[in-house]
């Protein structure tokens, strides 16, 4: 069953005018595959398989941009074996979702990934439930910035779309901030255009306060395509849409799908 990439954007308002949100990209999206729930399969059954390094080299063969991580406390499903591991073998780039402990910062200063995104995590979450609040935790968070930069890690912020947290990103030093599409995902109807618009009015600030601008929670073949439209905005990650649909039909096939939507 072959996708067909859509038009037109999906569960929005047709009389609602996004204005710049459909206006022409003048790049090419990137695409981050967050190879996550193949570990939670073998985790699963505490098995030798299957090993996230084989689906990361195939989403790259498949035309992804990078790979996606998230090292947990808990380790449901990511263990520090496969960071060490993606780490020698990935060739795009690397990016690892993690919380801002003392543990973690000592992990990634270690293993020095390309870029490590900071999340909040909460015991017994089912997956992350919202943005980084940065502006309460401006201190700490910044203090974490600095402590990857120092050893040459790029760091984005996970945030949901909100101006106050766009400001305190950048005034953590980090160059990147996440923008988090998950209300949108779980919106329909009015809220969801709503929701696209909020995005992009925090992709616009992000970029005028000089933040890389990324995307993603919640995405799926069926509503990328507007927060894949938004021009601010340069790269989108991507999970567990992606392996859910590999299941039915191959792992190369469902990024590449996932490549043509997006671009």
């Amino acid at each position: 069953m072959a996708l067909q990439r859509r038009s037109e954007p999906i569960s929005v308002n047709p009389e609602a005018d996004l204005g710049s949100v459909y206006r022409q990209r003048d790049r090419v999206m990137r695409l981050g595959v967050n190879i996550d729930h193949v570990a939670t399969i073998r985790e699963a059954r505490r098995a030798q398989e299957p090993e996230p390094v084989t689906a990361a080299a195939l989403a790259e063969l498949a035309g992804a941009d990078g790979i996606t991580v998230h090292l947990r406390g808990d380790r449901r499903h990511m263990q520090e074996r496969d960071l060490r591991m993606l780490r020698e073998t990935v060739s795009t780039r690397l990016n690892v979702e993690m919380a801002t402990t003392d543990e973690m910062v000592a992990i990634a200063r270690e293993v020095k990934p390309n870029q490590v995104t900071l999340v909040p995590e909460q015991p017994g979450e089912v997956t992350t439930t919202g943005g980084l609040d940065v502006v309460r935790n401006r201190s700490a968070v910044g203090a974490t910035v600095r402590q990857l930069q120092a050893v040459g890690i790029t760091v984005s912020l996970f945030i949901d779309a909100d101006p106050d947290q766009v400001r305190e990103t950048c005034a953590t030093g980090a160059t990147a901030a996440e923008i988090n599409s998950g209300p949108y995902a779980e919106s329909t109807g009015s809220r969801c255009t709503a929701e696209v618009i909020r995005i992009q009015q925090a992709a616009s600030l992000a970029r005028e306060e000089g933040l890389e601008v990324l995307g993603g929670h919640g995405l799926t073949y069926a509503n990328v395509g507007p927060v894949a439209a938004i021009p601010e905005i340069a790269e989108l990650n991507i999970g567990h849409s992606i392996i859910a649909r590999a299941v039915f039909v191959g792992l190369e096939r469902a990024v590449r799908e996932m490549v043509a939507l997006v671009r």
